[in-house]
Protein backbone atom coordinates (compact mmCIF):
# COMPACT_ATOMS: atom_id res chain seq x y z
CA UNK A 1 0.00 0.00 0.00
CA UNK A 2 2.89 2.33 0.89
CA UNK A 3 4.58 1.98 -2.48
CA UNK A 4 1.29 2.27 -4.43
CA UNK A 5 0.96 5.93 -3.34
CA UNK A 6 2.58 8.27 -5.91
CA UNK A 7 3.24 10.83 -3.19
CA UNK A 8 5.03 8.33 -0.97
CA UNK A 9 7.05 6.98 -3.91
CA UNK A 10 8.13 10.54 -4.73
CA UNK A 11 9.16 11.16 -1.13
CA UNK A 12 11.18 7.92 -0.97
CA UNK A 13 12.86 8.76 -4.27
CA UNK A 14 13.70 12.24 -2.95
CA UNK A 15 15.21 10.74 0.22
CA UNK A 16 17.43 8.50 -1.94
CA UNK A 17 18.56 11.52 -3.97
CA UNK A 18 19.37 13.49 -0.80
CA UNK A 19 21.36 10.56 0.59
CA UNK A 20 23.30 10.21 -2.63
CA UNK A 21 24.01 13.94 -2.80
CA UNK A 22 25.34 13.93 0.77
CA UNK A 23 27.65 10.96 0.20
CA UNK A 24 31.08 11.58 -1.25
CA UNK A 25 34.07 9.35 -1.80
CA UNK A 26 37.43 10.80 -0.86
CA UNK A 27 39.89 9.63 -3.52
CA UNK A 28 42.69 11.96 -2.45
CA UNK A 29 45.98 10.37 -1.41
CA UNK A 30 46.61 10.23 2.30
CA UNK A 31 49.43 12.50 3.48
CA UNK A 32 52.05 10.80 5.62
CA UNK A 33 53.68 12.85 8.38
CA UNK A 34 57.44 12.21 8.28
CA UNK A 35 58.34 14.71 11.00
CA UNK A 36 60.29 16.93 8.55
CA UNK A 37 58.15 20.07 8.17
CA UNK A 38 59.64 21.00 4.80
CA UNK A 39 59.28 17.53 3.32
CA UNK A 40 55.76 17.24 4.70
CA UNK A 41 55.00 20.74 3.43
CA UNK A 42 55.99 19.90 -0.12
CA UNK A 43 53.89 16.74 0.06
CA UNK A 44 50.91 18.82 1.17
CA UNK A 45 51.46 21.33 -1.64
CA UNK A 46 51.81 18.72 -4.39
CA UNK A 47 49.56 15.89 -3.18
CA UNK A 48 47.17 17.44 -0.68
CA UNK A 49 43.68 18.81 -1.33
CA UNK A 50 43.69 21.90 -3.54
CA UNK A 51 41.71 23.83 -0.94
CA UNK A 52 44.63 23.37 1.51
CA UNK A 53 47.39 24.39 -0.89
CA UNK A 54 47.77 27.96 0.40
CA UNK A 55 47.95 26.68 3.98
CA UNK A 56 50.80 24.33 3.07
CA UNK A 57 52.53 27.13 1.19
CA UNK A 58 52.33 29.35 4.28
CA UNK A 59 53.73 26.67 6.55
CA UNK A 60 56.47 25.54 4.20
CA UNK A 61 57.60 29.06 3.33
CA UNK A 62 58.08 29.89 7.01
CA UNK A 63 60.09 26.72 7.59
CA UNK A 64 62.27 27.60 4.59
CA UNK A 65 62.82 31.12 5.93
CA UNK A 66 64.02 29.61 9.18
CA UNK A 67 66.48 27.52 7.14
CA UNK A 68 67.71 30.58 5.20
CA UNK A 69 66.21 29.28 1.94
CA UNK A 70 64.75 32.64 1.05
CA UNK A 71 64.39 32.33 -2.73
CA UNK A 72 62.21 29.23 -2.51
CA UNK A 73 60.24 30.71 0.38
CA UNK A 74 59.51 33.90 -1.56
CA UNK A 75 58.19 31.87 -4.49
CA UNK A 76 55.75 30.01 -2.26
CA UNK A 77 54.59 33.21 -0.58
CA UNK A 78 54.11 34.91 -3.94
CA UNK A 79 51.87 32.06 -5.10
CA UNK A 80 49.89 32.08 -1.87
CA UNK A 81 49.46 35.87 -1.84
CA UNK A 82 48.27 35.80 -5.43
CA UNK A 83 45.38 33.62 -4.24
CA UNK A 84 44.76 35.94 -1.28
CA UNK A 85 44.75 38.95 -3.61
CA UNK A 86 42.22 37.30 -5.90
CA UNK A 87 39.78 36.25 -3.18
CA UNK A 88 37.20 38.86 -4.20
CA UNK A 89 36.81 37.16 -7.56
CA UNK A 90 34.58 34.15 -8.21
CA UNK A 91 35.54 31.25 -5.95
CA UNK A 92 33.34 28.19 -6.34
CA UNK A 93 34.67 26.60 -3.15
CA UNK A 94 33.85 29.68 -1.06
CA UNK A 95 30.36 29.86 -2.53
CA UNK A 96 29.84 26.14 -1.90
CA UNK A 97 31.03 26.40 1.72
CA UNK A 98 28.24 28.88 2.44
CA UNK A 99 25.65 26.25 1.56
CA UNK A 100 23.96 24.19 4.24
CA UNK A 101 25.50 20.90 3.15
CA UNK A 102 29.19 21.82 2.73
CA UNK A 103 31.84 22.32 5.42
CA UNK A 104 33.50 25.70 5.78
CA UNK A 105 36.76 23.74 5.57
CA UNK A 106 35.88 22.78 1.98
CA UNK A 107 36.64 26.30 0.77
CA UNK A 108 40.04 27.47 -0.42
CA UNK A 109 42.07 28.34 2.66
CA UNK A 110 43.49 31.86 2.81
CA UNK A 111 43.50 32.19 6.58
CA UNK A 112 42.13 34.58 9.15
CA UNK A 113 43.26 38.23 9.01
CA UNK A 114 46.25 37.64 11.31
CA UNK A 115 47.44 34.74 9.12
CA UNK A 116 47.16 36.75 5.91
CA UNK A 117 48.96 39.66 7.60
CA UNK A 118 51.82 37.37 8.55
CA UNK A 119 52.20 36.10 4.99
CA UNK A 120 52.71 39.68 3.83
CA UNK A 121 55.00 40.38 6.80
CA UNK A 122 57.39 37.52 6.01
CA UNK A 123 57.36 38.38 2.31
CA UNK A 124 58.25 41.95 3.27
CA UNK A 125 61.23 40.74 5.32
CA UNK A 126 62.60 38.85 2.32
CA UNK A 127 62.20 41.94 0.14
CA UNK A 128 64.08 43.97 2.76
CA UNK A 129 66.83 41.36 2.87
CA UNK A 130 67.14 41.68 -0.91
CA UNK A 131 67.41 45.46 -0.67
CA UNK A 132 63.94 46.10 -2.16
CA UNK A 133 62.64 48.45 0.50
CA UNK A 134 59.81 49.83 -1.63
CA UNK A 135 58.37 46.33 -2.11
CA UNK A 136 58.93 45.56 1.57
CA UNK A 137 56.99 48.66 2.54
CA UNK A 138 54.15 47.70 0.20
CA UNK A 139 53.96 44.30 1.92
CA UNK A 140 53.81 45.83 5.40
CA UNK A 141 51.01 48.15 4.27
CA UNK A 142 49.14 45.23 2.71
CA UNK A 143 49.53 43.33 5.97
CA UNK A 144 47.87 46.18 7.87
CA UNK A 145 45.04 46.21 5.34
CA UNK A 146 44.48 42.48 5.92
CA UNK A 147 44.25 43.16 9.64
CA UNK A 148 41.47 45.65 8.88
CA UNK A 149 39.42 42.97 7.06
CA UNK A 150 36.99 42.02 9.81
CA UNK A 151 33.64 43.22 11.13
CA UNK A 152 35.02 44.79 14.29
CA UNK A 153 37.11 47.84 13.38
CA UNK A 154 38.19 48.82 16.88
CA UNK A 155 41.43 46.86 16.58
CA UNK A 156 41.90 47.12 12.82
CA UNK A 157 45.38 47.82 11.50
CA UNK A 158 46.97 48.00 14.95
CA UNK A 159 50.19 46.01 14.45
CA UNK A 160 52.99 48.09 15.96
CA UNK A 161 55.81 46.45 14.00
CA UNK A 162 54.08 46.78 10.63
CA UNK A 163 53.61 50.53 11.03
CA UNK A 164 57.12 50.88 12.43
CA UNK A 165 58.69 49.05 9.47
CA UNK A 166 56.52 50.99 7.02
CA UNK A 167 58.01 54.19 8.43
CA UNK A 168 61.55 52.79 8.68
CA UNK A 169 61.48 51.81 5.01
CA UNK A 170 60.32 55.32 4.11
CA UNK A 171 63.02 56.79 6.33
CA UNK A 172 65.70 54.68 4.64
CA UNK A 173 64.39 55.61 1.18
CA UNK A 174 63.65 59.32 1.56
CA UNK A 175 64.18 60.49 5.12
CA UNK A 176 60.43 60.45 5.77
CA UNK A 177 58.22 58.09 7.78
CA UNK A 178 57.21 60.20 10.78
CA UNK A 179 53.47 59.50 10.37
CA UNK A 180 54.00 55.74 10.43
CA UNK A 181 56.29 56.09 13.44
CA UNK A 182 53.60 58.02 15.30
CA UNK A 183 51.02 55.33 14.52
CA UNK A 184 53.42 52.68 15.79
CA UNK A 185 54.20 54.47 19.04
CA UNK A 186 50.53 55.28 19.62
CA UNK A 187 49.63 51.58 19.28
CA UNK A 188 52.60 50.31 21.31
CA UNK A 189 51.71 48.61 24.58
CA UNK A 190 54.63 46.18 24.96
CA UNK A 191 57.75 48.02 23.72
CA UNK A 192 58.25 51.61 22.58
CA UNK A 193 60.10 51.44 19.24
CA UNK A 194 63.50 53.11 18.77
CA UNK A 195 63.81 56.32 16.79
CA UNK A 196 64.68 55.68 13.16
CA UNK A 197 67.88 57.72 13.54
CA UNK A 198 69.10 55.16 16.08
CA UNK A 199 68.54 52.07 13.93
CA UNK A 200 71.78 50.32 12.97
CA UNK A 201 72.82 48.56 9.78
CA UNK A 202 72.17 45.01 11.08
CA UNK A 203 68.45 44.38 11.58
CA UNK A 204 67.22 41.49 13.72
CA UNK A 205 63.66 40.28 13.19
CA UNK A 206 62.83 37.78 15.91
CA UNK A 207 59.84 35.57 16.52
CA UNK A 208 59.18 33.24 19.41
CA UNK A 209 56.39 31.46 21.22
CA UNK A 210 53.65 29.33 19.70
CA UNK A 211 50.95 30.17 17.19
CA UNK A 212 47.39 30.98 18.30
CA UNK A 213 45.28 27.83 18.44
CA UNK A 214 41.92 27.57 16.69
CA UNK A 215 39.14 25.39 18.00
CA UNK A 216 35.43 24.94 17.38
CA UNK A 217 32.87 25.51 20.14
CA UNK A 218 29.08 25.52 20.39
CA UNK A 219 26.42 22.82 20.12
CA UNK A 220 27.41 21.98 16.55
CA UNK A 221 30.99 23.33 16.74
CA UNK A 222 29.82 26.29 14.69
CA UNK A 223 31.77 28.90 16.68
CA UNK A 224 35.39 29.58 15.72
CA UNK A 225 37.42 30.31 18.85
CA UNK A 226 41.10 31.08 19.38
CA UNK A 227 43.35 30.66 22.39
CA UNK A 228 46.84 31.79 23.29
CA UNK A 229 49.61 29.49 22.10
CA UNK A 230 51.90 30.52 24.96
CA UNK A 231 55.64 31.18 25.08
CA UNK A 232 58.50 30.16 27.35
CA UNK A 233 60.52 33.16 26.17
CA UNK A 234 59.56 36.76 26.94
CA UNK A 235 62.51 38.61 25.37
CA UNK A 236 65.90 38.20 23.67
CA UNK A 237 69.40 39.49 24.10
CA UNK A 238 71.60 39.99 21.03
CA UNK A 239 75.34 40.04 21.76
CA UNK A 240 78.23 40.81 19.45
CA UNK A 241 81.61 41.90 20.80
CA UNK A 242 80.99 44.51 23.47
CA UNK A 243 77.46 45.24 22.22
CA UNK A 244 74.38 43.77 23.86
CA UNK A 245 70.78 44.79 23.16
CA UNK A 246 67.55 43.55 24.69
CA UNK A 247 64.69 42.93 22.29
CA UNK A 248 61.14 42.71 23.57
CA UNK A 249 57.99 41.84 21.68
CA UNK A 250 56.31 44.59 19.69
CA UNK A 251 53.32 42.47 18.70
CA UNK A 252 51.47 39.49 20.13
CA UNK A 253 49.74 37.34 17.49
CA UNK A 254 47.43 35.80 20.08
CA UNK A 255 46.15 39.30 20.80
CA UNK A 256 45.80 40.02 17.09
CA UNK A 257 43.95 36.76 16.50
CA UNK A 258 41.49 37.16 19.37
CA UNK A 259 40.66 40.80 18.58
CA UNK A 260 39.89 40.08 14.95
CA UNK A 261 36.20 40.91 15.35
CA UNK A 262 33.41 38.92 13.76
CA UNK A 263 33.38 37.27 10.35
CA UNK A 264 30.63 37.12 7.76
CA UNK A 265 31.07 33.33 7.95
CA UNK A 266 30.22 33.40 11.66
CA UNK A 267 26.68 34.50 10.78
CA UNK A 268 26.42 31.87 8.04
CA UNK A 269 27.51 29.12 10.43
CA UNK A 270 25.07 30.38 13.08
CA UNK A 271 22.25 30.17 10.52
CA UNK A 272 23.37 26.66 9.58
CA UNK A 273 23.21 25.67 13.23
CA UNK A 274 19.67 27.05 13.53
CA UNK A 275 18.64 25.19 10.37
CA UNK A 276 20.18 21.94 11.64
CA UNK A 277 18.48 22.25 15.02
CA UNK A 278 15.11 23.18 13.48
CA UNK A 279 15.02 20.43 10.84
CA UNK A 280 16.03 17.88 13.46
CA UNK A 281 13.19 18.96 15.76
CA UNK A 282 10.69 18.99 12.90
CA UNK A 283 11.87 15.54 11.85
CA UNK A 284 11.36 14.16 15.35
CA UNK A 285 7.86 15.61 15.56
CA UNK A 286 6.87 14.37 12.10
CA UNK A 287 8.18 10.86 12.72
CA UNK A 288 6.32 10.52 16.01
CA UNK A 289 3.02 11.89 14.72
CA UNK A 290 3.31 10.03 11.44
CA UNK A 291 3.91 6.68 13.10
CA UNK A 292 0.95 7.27 15.42
CA UNK A 293 -1.36 8.04 12.48
CA UNK A 294 -0.04 5.01 10.61
CA UNK A 295 -1.46 2.72 13.30
CA UNK A 296 -4.98 3.57 12.11
CA UNK A 297 -6.14 2.02 8.82
CA UNK A 298 -8.04 5.19 7.86
CA UNK A 299 -5.02 7.49 8.39
CA UNK A 300 -2.27 5.02 7.57
CA UNK A 301 -1.28 6.53 4.23
CA UNK A 302 -1.26 10.07 5.58
CA UNK A 303 0.72 8.90 8.59
CA UNK A 304 3.34 7.20 6.43
CA UNK A 305 3.60 10.37 4.34
CA UNK A 306 4.19 12.48 7.44
CA UNK A 307 6.75 9.95 8.72
CA UNK A 308 8.53 10.03 5.36
CA UNK A 309 8.62 13.83 5.58
CA UNK A 310 10.15 13.43 9.04
CA UNK A 311 12.84 11.16 7.63
CA UNK A 312 13.63 13.75 4.96
CA UNK A 313 13.80 16.49 7.58
CA UNK A 314 16.14 14.38 9.71
CA UNK A 315 18.30 13.73 6.67
CA UNK A 316 18.51 17.44 5.97
CA UNK A 317 19.54 18.00 9.58
CA UNK A 318 22.18 15.28 9.47
CA UNK A 319 23.59 16.63 6.20
CA UNK A 320 23.83 20.23 7.43
CA UNK A 321 27.46 21.09 8.29
CA UNK A 322 27.79 24.16 10.51
CA UNK A 323 31.25 23.24 11.89
CA UNK A 324 33.73 26.14 11.84
CA UNK A 325 36.95 25.85 9.86
CA UNK A 326 39.83 25.25 12.27
CA UNK A 327 42.61 24.80 9.73
CA UNK A 328 45.53 26.76 11.17
CA UNK A 329 48.90 28.15 10.11
CA UNK A 330 50.31 26.31 13.08
CA UNK A 331 54.03 27.13 12.89
CA UNK A 332 53.54 30.86 13.34
CA UNK A 333 55.02 32.43 16.49
CA UNK A 334 53.27 34.23 19.31
CA UNK A 335 55.58 37.26 19.55
CA UNK A 336 57.21 39.51 16.93
CA UNK A 337 60.27 41.54 17.93
CA UNK A 338 62.75 43.85 16.28
CA UNK A 339 66.13 45.33 17.16
CA UNK A 340 69.34 46.48 15.52
CA UNK A 341 73.06 46.96 16.08
CA UNK A 342 75.80 48.61 14.10
CA UNK A 343 78.65 46.44 12.84
CA UNK A 344 81.39 47.02 10.27
CA UNK A 345 81.29 45.07 6.99
CA UNK A 346 82.57 41.51 7.19
CA UNK A 347 81.92 38.33 9.12
CA UNK A 348 80.84 38.41 12.76
CA UNK A 349 79.62 35.96 15.39
CA UNK A 350 76.40 36.95 17.13
CA UNK A 351 74.90 35.29 20.19
CA UNK A 352 71.12 35.18 20.50
CA UNK A 353 69.80 34.44 23.99
CA UNK A 354 66.15 33.80 24.72
CA UNK A 355 65.09 34.75 28.24
CA UNK A 356 62.21 33.46 30.36
CA UNK A 357 60.01 35.55 32.65
CA UNK A 358 62.68 35.31 35.36
CA UNK A 359 65.15 36.81 32.86
CA UNK A 360 67.09 33.54 32.84
CA UNK A 361 68.65 32.26 29.62
CA UNK A 362 66.72 29.39 28.05
CA UNK A 363 69.70 27.35 26.92
CA UNK A 364 67.93 24.99 24.47
CA UNK A 365 66.59 27.98 22.52
CA UNK A 366 69.69 30.16 22.52
CA UNK A 367 72.08 30.05 19.57
CA UNK A 368 75.20 31.55 18.06
CA UNK A 369 74.93 32.55 14.43
CA UNK A 370 77.42 33.83 11.84
CA UNK A 371 76.51 37.20 10.33
CA UNK A 372 77.98 38.55 7.11
CA UNK A 373 77.49 42.32 7.23
CA UNK A 374 76.92 43.96 3.86
CA UNK A 375 79.20 46.71 2.64
CA UNK A 376 77.59 49.96 1.53
CA UNK A 377 74.13 51.18 2.48
CA UNK A 378 72.23 47.93 2.14
CA UNK A 379 70.91 46.67 5.48
CA UNK A 380 71.90 43.23 6.71
CA UNK A 381 68.70 41.41 7.64
CA UNK A 382 68.79 38.55 10.14
CA UNK A 383 65.65 36.54 10.88
CA UNK A 384 65.85 34.76 14.24
CA UNK A 385 63.37 32.25 15.60
CA UNK A 386 63.20 29.94 18.57
CA UNK A 387 61.79 27.31 16.21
Amino acid sequence: MFLRSPFIVAVVFFVIIVCAACTTTDLRPRLVNTGDPVRDGWAGITNGPLEDRVLWQYRTALELIRRDQFATASGLLDEALAVVGGRFGKDATARKSRGYFSDEASKTFIGEPYERSMAFYYRGLIYWRDGELDNARACFRSAQIEDADSEGKEYAGDYVLLDYLDGLASFRLSGQGIDAYRRATNSATLVIPSRYEDVGNVLFFADYGNAPEKYAAGEFREQLKLRDGGSKAVELVIRSGNQAIHIGAMDDLSYQATTRGGRVMDHILANKAVFKRTTDAIGDAALVSGLILAQNRNTQEAGLGIAAFGVVSKLFSAATTPKADTRTWDNLPKFLAFGSITLPPGRHSVAVEFLNDQREIIQPLSQTIPVEVNAGSKDTVIIVSEH
